[in-house]
């Protein structure tokens, strides 16, 4: 169902049982899937292309032009969405900033009021985003993250699979998986909670451990842990752990450990 004030690009594609709401604009190189519901005063433009069983809340705007000084209007990019999201009121999510990139949103996420996704994020799946959450360009967020209210995520850096990030805390450098993420690029500890409620053994939480304390409570720096990591053996999780951290290194680096004073 499409409201009669929408206005929609002769061009774009409108899956079955859509609904519309009054005064939205989708542009003519928008592809929107089945049961898609998109409310009021929502803005999409450019070329989005967005899955089936999505909810947009009122005056979303999906496609705008990437804050970015050196983009030119003349660039083709874009906009992917996947399945099963939930995408509340005045979120924006631009398209890419490069020739041909696009800024990617997978499935069954729920972004918040007012959150922004800058360009060429990624934003994996089962991601939560809270309100007034900024992410700069190139962020990508990784599996069943949580990122708390008003958190601001400096462009180019990477939220690991399963991190919790506490509201109202900003972050310049990666956060590791697993990890548990607060105030100016610190470290607490593991989301150990959030492990559990993900069906983790307690033996796969032990290597998870194991490798945390390797890396921010033996005594070492981040590039000495991952030699060490090195020399010993670990499961399927502890190399996914550091294997991240070896990406980060090459980088941005990882956040601290916070030690109390």
């Amino acid at each position: 169902m499409v409201h009669g004030s929408a206005i929609i690009g002769s061009g774009a594609k409108i899956g079955a049982n859509v609904a519309i709401g009054p005064h939205t604009i989708v542009g003519d190189d928008v592809i929107i899937g089945d049961d898609t519901s998109i409310g009021a005063n929502a803005v999409i433009e450019g070329e989005v292309r967005i899955g089936r069983n999505n909810r947009i809340g009122h005056g979303a705007v999906i496609g705008g032009a990437p804050q970015d000084v050196s983009f030119s209007p003349t660039i083709r990019s874009r906009v992917e969405i996947g399945n099963g999201n939930v995408i509340r009121e005045y979120c924006t999510i631009h398209r890419g900033t490069s020739e041909g990139s696009a800024t990617t949103v997978r499935d069954d996420n729920f972004l918040m009021v007012g959150v922004h996704v800058g360009h060429n994020c990624a934003i994996g799946n089962n991601v939560i985003v809270a309100n007034n959450v900024l992410l700069g360009g190139y962020v990508t967020v990784f599996d069943q993250a949580f990122i708390g209210g008003g958190t601001t995520l400096h462009q180019n850096m990477r939220v690991g699979r399963l991190v919790m990030v506490q509201g109202l805390s900003a972050f310049g450098k990666d956060l590791p998986p697993f990890t548990l993420a607060a105030e100016r690029n610190a470290i607490f500890g593991l989301n150990v909670i959030g492990l559990r409620r993900a069906g983790f053994s307690a033996q796969q939480r032990d290597e998870i451990k194991r490798g945390f304390k390797l890396l921010y409570l033996s005594g070492v720096n981040a590039r000495q842990a991952l030699d060490k990591s090195a020399e010993l053996e670990w499961s399927e999780l502890g190399r996914e752990f550091f294997q991240f951290v070896e990406e980060a290194i090459a980088k941005r680096g990882v956040c601290p450990y916070h030690r109390e004073q």
